[in-house]
């Protein structure tokens, strides 16, 4: 495709009416109604855009709904005083419904052909190529050419019903094919994080990326190194709590950008241990995907325990090698790897402390005694811990057995509690044995 953003073909869109697409309005969110219908009453443009239109095109359901309008934030605002206008970069308007936001956003024209008289009440800033801030409005036409990818830059027009199709993302979308809109290249500079979201959309979606869009991956995935790490803490909870982790991760190792996120985690991946993978991370994330299909709560917390559990657990090891006994080793790699992580990632406080007592409480699944076992049951890292555990039995780093026995003390009464305390003799068994050792540490290598 030839056009680009800031050069777009404005030919005569495609046109699918009522009658020869799937959207039916019974599958839209009724706040997501109200919001279209009240601004089309008041004169606007209204139009569903983005993964909602998308995911009902493909019979899948929606995550959230987006709105696009001519409508200008304040004038958005005006309309809903449940609104609250956010961002500074993209100037959004929120309207709330109780748990459900329905996001408006204005229509935007290309930021580099805006002159001093186009763009009323927008600004344009860039950044060695970079968009900092775009806040440009313009008209329906430029703002179908200034998003990411085909698929994404479909409108549902409830004026009439019709679906616009101004970039052929119709037919990507009927051929499972990921295509930037516009030359890649500059696509890619002015924003880095559009690779992770071209991983995320192919794992997510099962679709192909079109060759121009994923040969420059590589060339380009060092950009990611100036975005904010607190930009890219977002982005990873987008990655790998979307339900299809484990093959958003296998993808951002295929094409180089998981070193960039986690540089730590790449290098201690690209090892193996007695002949065998790593396996640990892709249970997690495995398990991850497993409790979002259950609509069950996943937290960050553990996600990024997780993903950093092997470097950490590498240099705990190498420090218990040289006397240091298993906590404080734990204590003290769980805190270099955290550090060295935040160039990088930013992690929230709120989620830096349960990361360290996730990974401390690992050592005192081994220690059986009486009253440290009630205690333990007590603490309130416990069920997290203990999930951690148990995904490291599954892994070969641990003996699964324990991993019973701790399931087991959690459902059994009072009195039969005290007696497996008992049995156990106080500690793990003696013929018990991890199953991964210690790596031997390798001559010149780097500390």
């Amino acid at each position: 495709m030839s056009s680009t953003p800031d050069s777009p073909n404005l030919s005569a869109p495609r046109i699918i009416p009522r009658a020869e697409h799937g959207i039916s309005r019974a599958n839209i969110s009724d706040h997501a109604l109200k919001v279209l219908y009240r601004l089309k009453d008041a004169g606007f443009r209204a139009c569903l855009v983005g993964g909602g239109v998308r995911d009902l095109l493909l019979g899948r359901e929606p995550k959230d709904f987006d709105v696009a309008t001519d409508a200008h934030p304040d004038e958005v605002r005006r309309l809903f005083r449940n609104c609250r206008l956010i961002g500074r970069r993209f100037r959004l308007a929120h309207v709330h419904f109780g748990s459900e936001i329905i996001e408006v956003a204005t229509f935007r024209a290309p930021h580099a052909t805006i002159d001093d008289d186009e763009g009323e009440g927008g600004d344009a800033l860039m950044e060695d190529g970079r968009i900092i801030r775009d806040n440009v409005y313009g008209t329906i036409e430029q703002d179908a050419w200034r998003r990411d990818f085909t698929v994404n830059a479909l409108y549902y027009d409830i004026q009439d019903f019709s679906v616009i199709d101004y970039t052929g993302g119709m037919e990507d979308l009927k051929n499972g094919v990921l295509r930037l809109i516009g030359d890649p290249q500059l696509r890619y500079r002015e924003d880095p994080v559009r690779m992770l979201r071209a991983v995320r959309f192919a794992g997510k979606l099962g679709f192909r990326l079109h060759p121009e869009s994923e040969t420059l991956i590589p060339q380009f995935s060092d950009l990611l190194s100036a975005v904010s790490s607190a930009r890219l803490f977002d982005e990873v909870l987008k990655l790998f709590h979307g339900g299809y982790a484990l093959q958003t991760f296998e993808l951002l190792r295929h094409y180089g950008l998981f070193g960039y996120l986690f540089p730590a985690t790449e290098e201690a991946l690209s090892h193996e241990e007695q002949g065998f993978p790593i396996t640990f991370v892709a249970n997690a994330l495995r398990n991850t995907d497993e409790r979002i299909r259950e609509t069950k709560g996943v937290n960050p917390a553990f996600l990024y325990a997780a993903l950093l559990w092997e470097p950490v657990r590498l240099h705990a090891q190498s420090l218990m090698q040289h006397g240091v006994l298993e906590l404080a080793a734990l204590q003290a790699a769980g805190s270099a790897l955290l550090d060295s992580q935040l160039h990088h990632t930013a992690i929230p406080k709120r989620f830096g402390l349960p990361m360290r007592e996730i990974w401390e409480l690992q050592s005192r699944f081994e220690q059986r005694q009486g009253g440290r076992v009630l205690r333990f049951l007590q603490h309130p890292r416990f069920r997290a811990a203990y999930d951690f555990f148990c995904l490291r039995a599954r892994s070969g780093e641990t003996d699964p057995e324990l991993c019973e026995w701790w399931a087991r003390i959690q459902e059994v009464d009072e009195d039969e509690r005290r007696q497996m305390i008992e049995n156990s003799g106080g500690n793990a068994r003696s013929g018990a044995r991890r199953r991964r050792r210690p790596r031997k540490k390798k001559p010149n290598a780097d500390a």
